[in-house]
C-alpha cells in the first residue's frame, strides 16, 4: 500500500515528549494533526511548546517563517477523545502499560472508522498482545519512534501476528515519506534496537566487573577504538540506569532468562543507590559542579622503533601496515600466521583466546594482542593485553610501534576478546540471531542500529568485514573461555560461515 496522502488525519494521543515530537514529526510533513492527552489542558501546552521550538529554529535560520507557521496550524489540540473519530491513524504515546493500552484502543476501535489505523508507539509490549480482544486486531501496528522523534531517524514498523501486511507497508512508506528511516520487524522482546543492542551495555559491564579496565578507558576505546559515539558506560548515565536497567530486566524476562541477556548486579547496585546517571547527578561518572572526568588508563615508550616483520595476513588488522609505513617504519612481509613482529615482541589481533593461553598453545613468546578497530587507518587508540610472560621491554616495543603510527596504547587485562573486539563480535551475533528468527532482515537490522543507536557500522556488516569465519572463532573462544551459553555462536553466523556466505552480498 502506499503512503497515506498528506490529506489525511494523523490523531496523537499522549502529549508529553514522544507524543509532541510525533505529532510535529506528522504536521513538518503536511498532516492536519490533532493532539490529545487526557490531562486538562497537557495538548494545548504541548502545542505551545512546539511553536515556541520551531521559533527557534526560524531565528537560527534553520526553518522559513512561512513554514514555521503553516506547520503550527496544522496542530490542533482535542479537548475530548471523540475528536479524533475521523482519523486516518491514530498513534499513541502513552504510559507503557499493557492493560491502559488495551483499554484505549478497545475505545478508539469503537470511535474510529474500520478503515483508520491504529498504531502504538510502545518500546516493549507485545503488538500481539496490545491488539488482543478487537474485533479487527489486523488494524493494530507498532510505530515505534525513538526519541526525541523530530531529530531521531528511525521508524521500526512492528507487526504482530494479526497485523494486517498491507497496513504495515502503507506505514513503512508513510514513515519514509516523513524523512524517517523505517524498518520491518516483528513484535518480539525488544523488537530490534532494544534485543540487538543489548550486547553493547553487557560486554563493557562485564568486562568492569572482571577488571579488565575502569569505566573511562572501556569507554575510550569504544569511541576511539570502536568509533561508537558514546561508551557504554557514559551513555548509560545519559539513558538513565533506572531506565537502561529495566529494559535489560524486561527482555530478559521476555526471552525466559537466556543468559544472554542476563542485567548486571553492577547497575541494579546504582540503581538502588539512586545513582542513576545525569539524572540524579551521579552514576559511573560524577557530574556535580566542578567534578574532573577522570582520563582513560595510557601506556607510552621512550624506546625507538624503525621496522618490523609481518608474518601472513593480519586480518581485520592489515590496514595498521599502511599507516605504519606512511609514518616511515621499514615494514618487511613473509609467509606466516597473521603476526607482527618489532624488536623482541609478537602482536596479533585477538581471536578471542587469553593471552596467555594463545601463547602457550601456539608457542609465541612475548605476546602483545591488539583490540579490534572500526578503521585501523584513522583510529587514535587501541586497546592491548599481553601474555604473563610478556616482558616489559617487549610490551614497551609494541607500544613504541604504536605511538609512531600515532596510536595511543591502552592497557586491558588478559581476559577473552578484550574489548571493541567481543562487543562487536556479540552485536552480530545478536543481529544474526535475530535475522535466523525473523525479527528483521539483516539490511534492516543494521539500518536499525545506525539510524536509532548511531552506531558507527551495522553490526552484520561489520562482521562481513571482519570476515564470519573469523567471528566465529572468536565467539567459540570466548564460549570455551567462560563455558556459558551467553557467548554461544547464532546457528545462522555459523551456517554462513561454514558456507562461505555473507550477510550482505555487495560486500
Amino acid at each position: 500500500m502506499p503512503a497515506l496522502p498528506n490529506t489525511s488525519l494523523v490523531a496523537v494521543i499522549g502529549a508529553g515528549a514522544m507524543g509532541a515530537g510525533i505529532a510535529q514529526v506528522a504536521a513538518q510533513a503536511g498532516h492536519p494533526v490533532r493532539l490529545y492527552d487526557n490531562r486538562p489542558g497537557a495538548a494545548a501546552q504541548a502545542v505551545e511548546g512546539i511553536a515556541r521550538q520551531l521559533a527557534r529554529l526560524v531565528e537560527k535560520g534553520k526553518l522559513d517563517a512561512d513554514a514555521q507557521r503553516a506547520i503550527v496550524a496544522r496542530l490542533q489540540p482535542a479537548d475530548a477523545l471523540q475528536e479524533l473519530a475521523d482519523a486516518h491513524l491514530v498513534i499513541e504515546a502513552i504510559v507503557e502499560n499493557l492493560e491502559v493500552k488495551r483499554s484505549l484502543l478497545r475505545e478508539l476501535e469503537a470511535l474510529c472508522a474500520p478503515t483508520c489505523i491504529l498504531a502504538s508507539n510502545t518500546s516493549s509490549l507485545s503488538i500481539t498482545s496490545l491488539a488482543t480482544g478487537l474485533k479487527h486486531p489486523g488494524r493494530v501496528i507498532g510505530m515505534h519512534f525513538f526519541n526525541p522523534a523530530p531529530l531521531m531517524a528511525l521508524v521500526e514498523i512492528v507487526s504482530g501476528l494479526d497485523s494486517d501486511p498491507a497496513l504495515a507497508d502503507s506505514l513503512h512508506a508513510t514513515a519514509k515519506a516523513w524523512n524517517k528511516k523505517p524498518v520491518h520487524t516483528r513484535s518480539t522482546p525488544g523488537f530490534i534496537v532494544n534485543r540487538v543492542a543489548r550486547p553493547f551495555y553487557a560486554e563493557s559491564l562485564r568486562l568492569l566487573q572482571e577488571g579488565a579496565a575502569d569505566c573511562a578507558t572501556l569507554d575510550a576505546l569504544l569511541r576511539d577504538a570502536g568509533g561508537f559515539r558514546m561508551g557504554a558506560f557514559e551513555l548509560t548515565d545519559l539513558i538513565g540506569h533506572d531506565v537502561n536497567y529495566a529494559v535489560t530486566c524486561s527482555v530478559f524476562d521476555a526471552y525466559y532468562g537466556d543468559f544472554r541477556f542476563q542485567p548486571s548486579l553492577i547497575q541494579k547496585e546504582l540503581v538502588d543507590a539512586g545513582r542513576l546517571g545525569r539524572k540524579s547527578g551521579r552514576g559511573f561518572y560524577d557530574y556535580a559542579e566542578g567534578a574532573q572526568r577522570p582520563n582513560a588508563s595510557e601506556l607510552s615508550s621512550d624506546l625507538s622503533v624503525d621496522g618490523c616483520v609481518v608474518e601472513g595476513d593480519l586480518g581485520a588488522a592489515e590496514p595498521l601496515l599502511a599507516r605504519l609505513q606512511a609514518a616511515g617504519l621499514a615494514v618487511t612481509r613473509r609467509d606466516g600466521a597473521g603476526l607482527l613482529r618489532v624488536g623482541d615482541a609478537v602482536l596479533a589481533l585477538s581471536d578471542g583466546r587469553l593471552a596467555s593461553q594463545r601463547a602457550r598453545e601456539d608457542g609465541l613468546a612475548n605476546l602483545v594482542l591488539l583490540d579490534l578497530a572500526l578503521d585501523y587507518a584513522k583510529a587514535s587508540r587501541l586497546g592491548i593485553s599481553w601474555a604473563a610472560d610478556t616482558s616489559k621491554l617487549a610490551r614497551d616495543q609494541a607500544v613504541a610501534l604504536l605511538q609512531r603510527a600515532g596510536i595511543t596504547a591502552s592497557p586491558l587485562a588478559d581476559l577473552p576478546g578484550l574489548a571493541v573486539l567481543r562487543t562487536v563480535a556479540m552485536l552480530a551475533n545478536e543481529g544474526a540471531d535475530a535475522v535466523l528468527q525473523g525479527v528483521g532482515s539483516a539490511a534492516d537490522i543494521d539500518l536499525a542500529m545506525q539510524a536509532g543507536v548511531n552506531y558507527p557500522r551495522g553490526p552484520l556488516a561489520w562482521a562481513d568485514a571482519i570476515g564470519l569465519p573469523s567471528v566465529l572463532r572468536i565467539l567459540d573462544n570466548l564460549q570455551a573461555a567462560y563455558g556459558e551459553t551467553r557467548y554461544r555462536p547464532s546457528l545462522l553466523l555459523r551456517r554462513h560461515a561454514v558456507e562461505g556466505r555473507v550477510f550482505h552480498d555487495q560486500l
